[in-house]
């Protein structure tokens, strides 16, 4: 089997510092996989790795991960998060699903809500959405802005081009400041085509299983396209950056896509050099002496 670190492939690291457009990206690129079966494969024997990984984070104890899922509709999220995450233990990993802002949340800032479902030291943090739909969908349908009462944000005529630069630089501060206090941040963006897009929601309404998953807004939504796609474009470049970059995962093929989210969670978490604790003399000491202890009950009991 072919075995690639796909962290820095350049078909996906949306390279901070660059203009980025994801018109530059291919939904339907593969690498150097020869097809699903390999796909497939190689998923299954990540999935494991990231199993024994996943035990050392907690007991190392000193990083948290927190991996952001943003996506176009129908593009995967749920799917890439259930066969990459699948194997882990529940007790050190948490999915969070953001959906439409409540009236508690609408009167607090808008990273409120994600900033208190940040993970713990030792574990996993799964946001599927994030405080990155207030540069997306906020950014497509400023209207939704009216409902955040915003100082000096009276009239959507007063959103101009430095609300969203100041935006953009307050996430990256937020990013920043949990990097540098030990959260590894992994920004995954499931780039999926628009014909591929269409192709799924006919699917979704012709069958009958999986008419709970599509929504009329959906198609609504897809009249917009072209706006999403310059917003995400804007959002890779400016908020890829070194220390909580963004990827662009080509999501035409489901099996490359879970295969892609996962070599890159499991070769980032290779570079912290998480391990088992390896305990001081003294501790070991006492090992040794609590095995006695528990040995000479067997005498005992003769």
């Amino acid at each position: 089997m072919k075995k690639r670190n796909l962290l820095h492939d350049p078909a996906i690291l949306a390279k901070p510092g660059k203009k980025i457009k994801v018109s530059d990206f291919d939904p339907a690129y593969k690498g150097i996989l020869n097809g699903k079966d390999e796909g497939v494969k190689l998923l299954e024997e990540n999935v494991n790795e990231l199993i024994e990984l996943q035990d050392k984070l907690y007991a190392h104890n000193r990083f948290a991960v927190l991996l952001i899922f943003q996506a176009m509709d129908a593009a995967g999220k749920d799917g890439t998060i259930k066969h990459v995450m699948s194997g882990l233990n529940p007790q050190g990993c948490e999915v969070y699903s953001f959906k439409t802002p409540s009236a508690t949340e609408l009167d607090h800032d808008y990273i409120w809500r994600t900033y208190k479902c940040l993970p713990e030291r030792g574990r996993f943090g799964i946001f599927n959405r994030s405080y990155y739909e207030e540069v997306l969908v906020v950014k497509v349908h400023p209207e939704f802005l009216m409902a955040q009462n915003l100082p000096g944000i009276k009239n959507v005529g007063a959103i101009d081009k430095s609300f969203w630069e100041n935006r953009y630089r307050q996430i990256n501060d937020l990013e920043k400041h949990l990097t540098e206090n030990g959260t590894v941040i992994l920004k995954f963006f499931l780039n999926v085509s628009k014909k591929e897009q269409k192709e799924r929601f006919l699917e979704r309404i012709e069958d009958p299983s999986k008419n709970w998953k599509f929504s009329s807004n959906d198609v609504k939504e897809r009249a917009h396209w072209d706006d999403y796609m310059d917003a995400y474009s804007d959002m890779l470049t400016a908020t890829s950056t070194e220390y909580a970059p963004w990827f662009v995962i080509p999501a035409d093929r489901k099996w490359f896509m879970r295969y892609a989210v996962s070599n890159i969670i499991i070769n980032r978490l290779k570079e912290l050099k998480v391990d088992y604790p390896v305990l001081p003399e003294a501790e070991k000491a006492k090992l040794k002496d609590a095995r006695k202890m528990l040995l000479d009950e067997d005498d005992k009991d003769k």
